[in-house]
């Protein structure tokens, strides 16, 4: 597969779906192709859909439009008015081929409300003067606010000839840079600076409009000019339109800074066997291209080709700027194929070269030698081994809570004495393979492994880096418990591999539990007819931890306190264009929540605290801050344990808490949590970042589960009953498979 699968959930997490749309002939698409480029070249990251509405021209007809953009939609439709119609989105920015893209139009694509549009400034019959929207203008249409009949108006076939075609109640009036008409400008009259879209009312040639036709000439260029314009612009560009630009102008200018560019979107979009394509021929073992070598390696070592990446890693730290972050990958590189030695010494040298790298110092202390155990560990065939992803130092606490959990599942002591511990992302050589079958049982889990970006790997494709060939020489019984299917909303990703892989893992595997029933449904579509029966459910042992510390977490009091949680990894995935939307809804909760209950704040890890620090700027409430990646696991539980209700965004965030005894509310951003709160059928719990009306609602559901607390704990308490009885009936049937220590 050349080109990666984008994952779509937007039903489950309210992800909003933005296209720009256009109605026209075939007589109009050289003008629409200036208006793709315009808006490329001024707005260049944003890459929504562009649908083409058309009445019927040869599909062939629109290949200009998508040598353009990588996310052209052609459909068929006779009359404007199904503009406003469109199926599969909830925003439509309507455009016309008679308008260029000056500026920055973001402003559009945060509106939340009714339709947006331009009132004109018109002259009646009388010479009086009066605004109303122009039939053809621009419009920022949300389709939720847009029935049939204000459908029929915006097309301008419905009521007399003056009738406004955007009614009152639903006009959100926009100011006039986003739809400037061109008749202003007569005699010559520059285009004024501040104009976002520019709206021809006559040809674009006509006499005395020229500054007008200047600025719509900036935009007609060959399709070679054109992407040379758009690798050129500084800044962020979206990775999506900059990989449909960037290849084909390597092809035609070949450059070493070309060639990087190209290698590094593809290595953003998860493409790494295409970015080593174009970066081997071209770099060789040249010493004045660090950063290549550099992104080489780093993309050498996601295909799992650790020798080829590192030595491209070594040619890439003879610069001293680069030097710092390639001892790093070098570092992971060593650690992941279980060189602890030689990771603690590219960790040193690159903090040699650097003694302020983040990267170098997490790798040095990870790797600083132990000192030795002071209880001998039990013998290899009465220890389990317990592969996973297990979280140190500031790391994800969630992450550090979650094993500790599964080893309870099983055995009181969850130390090293019964357990032997293999990293989840390190490779599984020989060795590594015969430590695992010198144990009694192999638990893989939990949390969401089934996700391709965290760790990329080129042997399985998810996070377990286990050859195919090793797995299937995997003797010990073997059981994936409690994994989740953790890919975004949105998220492009790679199946292929994957589902090798997959099918691989589920036939060896004694015991297969996922999760949630949203994570088994969706592996199930990637796997045989045969298998799919052997994919069962195991709910997040998080989620019954007053079952597996019996009489921990019942207080007779709890403390007065409301914590919060947000998430920011992949944030472009999570909020889309809505995260002003969301901050403000935030603050308005927060507003009310703050008059009746301490509100805290609970972040994972450090990067958590973003939402605090755009809080206090934006809108200039404080929080104070819990940090949990700084306590121990029974410090996290404990907290958790005494609050009297959680809001949380990470999984983790409403799993614990919620296994704990304590109600919580889901701020959805990831399909992982409308999953949870449908298996245990509280799906009133959740509320989506992108809702429009989030702060209210939160208001009002929080104050409902604070106003009868008691009921509220009684409810969590009946929902785990299922969770903890599933659990304990599987717990039962894999003691027998791994036989009792």
């Amino acid at each position: 597969m050349t080109h990666s699968l984008a994952d779509d959930r937007s039903t489950i997490t309210g992800r909003r779906r933005i296209a720009f749309a256009v109605h026209t002939g075939t007589e109009r698409l050289s003008g629409l192709s200036t208006l793709l480029r315009s808006l490329a070249l001024t707005n260049p990251n944003v890459c929504e859909d562009f649908v083409v509405l058309h009445p019927g021209p040869a599909d062939s007809s629109f290949d200009a439009l998508r040598r353009l953009h990588p996310r052209v939609v052609t459909r068929r439709a006779d009359e404007r008015a199904d503009l406003f119609r469109l199926q599969g989105y909830d925003t439509v920015v309507v455009l016309s081929p008679d308008m260029v893209v000056l500026g920055d139009i973001g402003e559009l694509l945060r509106m939340r409300h009714g339709v947006g549009a331009v009132p004109q400034m018109l002259c009646d019959e009388d010479g009086g003067e009066r605004r109303a929207v122009l039939p053809g203008g621009l419009l920022v249409v949300q389709r939720s606010d847009v029935d049939e009949a204000v459908a029929a108006r915006l097309a301008g076939v419905a009521g007399d000839g003056g009738q406004d075609p955007v009614p009152a109640d639903v006009l959100v009036p926009l100011d006039a840079r986003y739809d400037f008409l061109t008749h202003r400008l007569h005699d010559d009259t520059p285009v004024p600076a501040h104009v976002a879209v520019l709206h021809f009312t006559g040809p674009s040639d006509a006499p005395g409009y020229g500054p007008a036709a200047e600025a719509r000439r900036r935009f007609e260029m060959s399709d070679e000019e054109f992407r040379a314009a758009y690798c050129a612009l500084p800044g962020d560009k979206h990775p999506d339109l900059l990989a449909h630009c960037a290849p084909p102008l390597l092809e035609a200018r070949p450059s070493l800074d070309l060639v990087r560019t190209v290698a590094d979107v593809y290595r953003r979009q998860g493409r790494y066997d295409e970015a080593v394509d174009v970066l081997a021929p071209v770099v060789a073992d040249r010493l004045d291209a660090p950063r290549c070598q550099e992104t080489l390696g780093v993309c050498l070592m996601a295909l799992s080709r650790y020798d080829e990446a590192e030595a491209r890693l070594l040619l890439a730290t003879a610069s001293p700027d680069v030097a710092p972050r390639a001892f790093a990958q070098l570092a992971r590189l060593a650690w992941l194929c279980g060189r602890e030695e030689d990771a603690h010494a590219y960790a040193r040298e690159g903090l040699d070269a650097d003694p302020t790298d983040a990267g170098c110092h997490s790798w040095y202390t990870r790797t600083r030698p132990e000192d030795p155990e002071p209880r001998q560990p039990a013998a290899a065939a009465d220890q389990l081994a317990h592969v996973a992803l297990f979280a140190e130092g500031q790391e994800n606490a969630g992450d550090k809570v979650l094993p500790e959990a599964v080893r309870m599942c099983f055995d009181t002591d969850t130390g090293p004495r019964r357990w032997y511990q293999q990293p989840v992302h390190r490779l599984v050589d020989e060795a590594a393979l015969e430590q695992l079958n010198a144990r009694r049982g192999v638990i893989v889990g939990g949390g969401g492994l089934f996700l391709p970006d965290t760790s990329p790997n080129g042997n399985s494709h998810w996070q377990w880096n286990v050859p195919d060939g090793i797995l299937a020489r995997i003797t010990a019984p073997l059981a994936v418990f409690a994994v989740g299917y953790n890919v975004f909303d949105g998220q492009l990703y790679r199946r292929g591999r994957f589902a090798e892989s997959l099918r691989a893992l589920v036939e060896r595997s004694a015991f297969f539990g996922l999760r949630n029933h949203g994570s088994i449904e969706r592996v199930r579509e990637l796997l045989p007819g045969e298998l799919r029966d052997r994919v069962r459910y195991q709910p997040c042992p998080t989620t019954v931890a007053r079952h597996l510390l019996p009489g921990r977490f019942d207080p007779a009091e709890r403390s007065d306190t409301v914590l919060l949680n947000c998430a920011y990894d992949r944030a472009g995935l999570r909020f889309g264009h809505d995260y002003g939307h969301f901050l403000a809804q935030m603050a308005t909760a927060l507003r009310e929540l703050r008059e009746r209950t301490d509100v805290r704040y609970a972040a994972h890890m450090p990067a958590d605290e973003k939402f605090v620090h755009d809080l206090r700027r934006e809108h200039g409430i404080g929080l104070p801050v819990e940090p949990l990646y700084d306590m121990s696991n029974d410090t996290v539980r404990d907290l958790y344990g005494r609050a009297r209700l959680v809001i949380g965004m990470r999984g983790h965030a409403g799993m614990i808490p919620f296994g704990c005894g304590t109600p919580i509310l889901s701020l959805v951003s990831h399909p992982k949590l409308a999953y949870f709160l449908s298996d245990i059928g509280r799906e009133e719990w959740g509320l989506s970042v992108h809702d429009r009306e989030l702060g209210p609602r939160l208001t009002e559901r929080a104050a409902a589960l604070l106003d009868d607390h008691a009921a509220a704990v009684a409810d969590v308490h009946d929902a785990q009953k299922f969770l903890w009885e599933t659990t304990r009936s599987n717990i039962d049937e894999l003691q027998e498979a791994f036989g009792r220590a």
